[in-house]
């Protein structure tokens, strides 16, 4: 048996109502067809792998998360194991939006060991695609005391046979319901070796894109787990309800309620960054007009507004996505006149050079999040 949803009642219920009407809000914006929207697309799914990938340890900085997605093929600041992790990520969820418009979609034990090859593909020792051979532990980093023991490995096939049956046949409950059992019956059968964690994050998008909910940069709650004052309370969370072993006859509805916290929160937040992007993408927008410079530049101001650090090869490869290929001159120049401005400051020398933002965008950025208050779940269930 594996761990069944908890009925929802009139609480959880409440919670879903509120976090769909964060969405609604959300799919104006995602419907929009505005240069923006992209921008903010790029940053929000790179976000996502990079935090689902630091979870496990695997560090890389958001500059090369972007860079994977746009197809670089070595990092710029980040060390080649953590930059593999972050492909081989990268790819498991390029499939899993592929995913979400296949008509013939199944859920199969082959397609999560298809998906767990593409996550850890980069390492061998994870047994990528194949179930775990023998016992498995969760050991605590700091204490280095056994916190989790797995269901034996010769049940493992049994028990995610019975996680495939549960997500092809289960259509009462809600799906972020659905979702959030999803994730926490992967983890803690615990099938392969390693990557489980990403392993549960990347099945919990795979539903919630399958279901049509918003697009999966929009509605992950990835980088919101990945965040470090958050990464202890989702470990404590799995662990509240497994108590230390493979456990089903337990209620999950604490983890349930989690994954619904985290849910609103990063729709709420997202929702605001949203919101402040428009209205530094539009102050941007007349800077550019003022200092007559080239509209193009504006996806190197939005970027380095936004805290990155924008390089030439970053800025061609951006233009790129939106259709507009530009020669390593060309960027060149228009990164040497936005210096002139003084809207950017250049670091570093030869292969090192990039560029941050200046003053004047530093000021957008303060003015866009002045009224900032800060982002809580209380009365969620209420």
């Amino acid at each position: 048996m594996i761990y069944q949803a908890p009925p929802c009642g009139s609480e959880e219920r409440a919670a879903l109502d509120r976090i769909d009407g964060v969405w609604r809000e959300l799919r104006f914006y995602v419907a929009n067809t505005h240069r923006w929207v992209g921008s903010v697309r790029r940053v929000l799914t790179a976000k996502a792998n990079q935090s689902s990938n630091s979870i496990e340890g695997y560090n890389i900085s958001t500059e090369d998360a972007i860079a994977a997605l746009q197809g670089a093929v070595e990092p710029t600041d980040s060390a080649w194991e953590d930059w593999q992790a972050n492909l081989g990520y990268r790819r498991a969820m390029t499939y899993v939006l592929q995913l979400g418009k296949d008509e013939f979609f199944e859920y199969t034990a082959s397609l999560l060991r298809g998906l767990h090859f593409m996550v850890t593909e980069n390492s061998l020792e994870a047994g990528p695609g194949l179930w775990r051979p023998g016992p498995v532990w969760v050991q605590d980093d700091l204490s280095k005391e056994i916190v989790y023991e797995a269901p034996e490995s010769d049940s493992v096939p049994g028990l995610v046979d019975e996680l495939i049956d549960a997500l092809e046949q289960d259509e009462e409950t809600p799906p972020l319901v659905r979702a959030a059992m999803a994730h926490l019956n992967l983890a803690l059968i615990h099938p392969f070796r390693d990557g489980n964690g990403r392993m549960a994050r990347c099945l919990q998008s795979l539903l919630l894109v399958r279901e049509g909910f918003l697009a999966r940069e929009f509605c992950s709650i990835e980088e919101y787990l990945g965040q470090p004052r958050n990464q202890q309370r989702y470990y404590d969370m799995l662990t509240e309800v497994a108590h230390g072993r493979w456990t089903p006859e337990n209620s999950p509805r604490p983890w349930v309620r989690y994954c619904l916290e985290a849910h609103y929160i990063q729709a709420t937040s997202v929702l605001r960054r949203v919101r402040e992007s428009e209205r530094m993408w539009q102050a941007l927008s007349d800077i550019v007009d003022q200092h007559r410079l080239p509209a193009r530049s504006l996806e190197a101001l939005f970027d380095a507004t936004v805290g990155l650090r924008v390089r030439n090869a970053s800025y061609r490869a951006t233009l790129s996505e939106i259709g507009e290929e530009i020669s390593t001159q060309t960027a060149t120049n228009d990164l040497r006149e936005l210096v002139q401005a003084t809207l950017l400051v250049q670091k570093g020398a030869k292969r090192g050079t990039h560029y941050v933002a200046g003053q004047p965008l530093q000021d957008i950025w303060r003015k866009s999040r002045s009224d900032r208050t800060p982002i809580t779940a209380e009365g969620l269930f209420d």
